[in-house]
């Protein structure tokens, strides 16, 4: 069989742990078989960010910008623990908040339905997507411990020496101390990014920040939002039928578990971080979350919404058997290859994309599906729980 052809490179960033293995698995079962692949490999594993001092991480970013599509498998962001173990130099910053800085970009995370698995929530008949600003807030934020009584300012020098000072707080005793920012810049472009993917999609979207207690920092968000739909993006929303409106991120919350679903989410980033895993939770798991960063001039990165998947890398190592979910890695895949067609105009990597995400699908309303999935199945006669190279093969059949 004559392999498919590709014009462009993808970037393709290399991860850690389980995913790693799995993103091997992926490519020599279900992409290299069928698929002339074109990549510019980065290797983001932590033994390599460590040799390199992070600069892989920004190299890879950079490569984004220049070919407009890639895919990324799940990493490490270090903590006290995990500088101990690799035997970091430094505790190395999260590789999606770099790239996504470089970016300065939009996540898009939306769930993997099938039949057999009914939402948590019974109201929800559609998938939930998730816009979460990837710019600043806490991901950005400087902090340190207090070592005891003191006054803290927040101090802003303008370019001309002109100070602007405030008292955050008298500290009595010992405490902690962060300061954290985001710039119109960047929030118009999320705003854009949200407008766009709604009009796209055709569905309504929805806006909520805490504009009410944090009346400078989140309010922002709310009037950037509103100005640019009000002068750029309202007669078409009217002319498709679908709507914009803000609401307290409270009211949402309290409004999407009673909705249906059918609409885009859009939060601040750290709400988007938490929002998404609760709804991909509540539909299922958060391996069946599809995730895209989508850059205001029209770059893309696909990955996986989860982890590195640690418990069942260590069984691995160990020659033990694992049934860990590749589906959102597979979906990364496909995601960056339909992209990477529609943009090069490849009417066949698009068809394989598509025909590789219904092969995932058709196994899984078959029945063969990893362990995380069978757990949620009420009829379990209807299941055949499978380790993962056996899912894959399920899906290579299928093909």
């Amino acid at each position: 069989m004559q392999k498919i052809q590709m014009k462009t490179p993808l970037v393709e960033m290399d991860g850690d742990e389980m995913t790693r293995i799995l993103w091997q698995q992926i490519k020599d079962e279900l992409i290299l078989p069928f698929v002339d692949l074109k990549t510019e490999y980065y290797d983001l594993g932590l033994p390599e960010r460590e040799r390199t001092k992070d600069a892989v991480t920004m190299e890879a970013a950079l490569a984004n910008k220049k070919y407009g599509v890639a895919v990324k498998c799940a990493t490490i962001t270090p903590n006290k623990q995990r500088v101990e173990e690799y035997n970091l130099s430094e505790m190395w910053k999260s590789p999606n908040g770099t790239i996504r800085a470089v970016l300065d970009g939009t996540v898009f995370r939306a769930p993997i339905l099938i039949d057999s698995i009914k939402p948590a929530v019974r109201k929800w008949k559609k998938p939930i997507t998730i816009a979460r600003h990837a710019y600043g807030d806490v991901y950005k934020a400087t902090e340190y411990r207090i070592p005891g009584e003191g006054k803290a300012e927040l101090l802003f020098i303008a370019k001309d020496g002109t100070e602007i000072r405030q008292t955050i707080y008298d500290f009595e005793c010992a405490g902690v101390l962060q300061g954290q920012y985001n710039k119109d810049s960047s929030i118009r472009s999320f705003a854009h990014s949200c407008f766009r993917y709604a009009i796209n999609t055709k569905q309504d979207l929805w806006f909520s920040t805490k504009d009410t207690i944090s009346k400078q920092y989140d309010q922002t968000f709310k009037l950037i939002f509103e100005e640019i739909y009000q002068n750029e993006y309202k007669d078409k929303f009217e002319e498709l039928g679908i709507e914009y409106f803000y609401t307290l991120i409270d009211d949402a919350v309290a409004r999407v578990i009673r909705s249906e679903g059918g609409f885009i989410w859009a939060c601040k980033n750290y709400d988007g971080d938490v929002m998404s895993d609760m709804v991909s939770t509540a539909f299922g798991s958060l391996a069946m979350m599809t995730s895209v960063l989508v850059s205001p001039d029209g770059n893309y990165e696909y990955e996986a919404a989860h982890g590195t998947v640690t418990r069942h890398y260590y069984r691995y190592l160990k020659g033990e058997e694992t049934s860990t979910n590749p589906m959102a890695t597979i979906f990364a895949w496909t995601g960056a290859l339909r992209k990477r067609g529609e943009l090069d105009d490849l009417s066949d990597l698009v068809a394989f994309a598509d025909k590789l995400e219904a092969a995932c699908i058709q196994t899984l309303n078959d029945g063969i599906m990893t362990k995380d999935l069978a757990g949620l199945v009420e009829d379990k006669s209807t299941v055949t729980p499978v380790n993962s190279m056996g899912f894959l093969k399920a899906i290579r059949d299928r093909m």
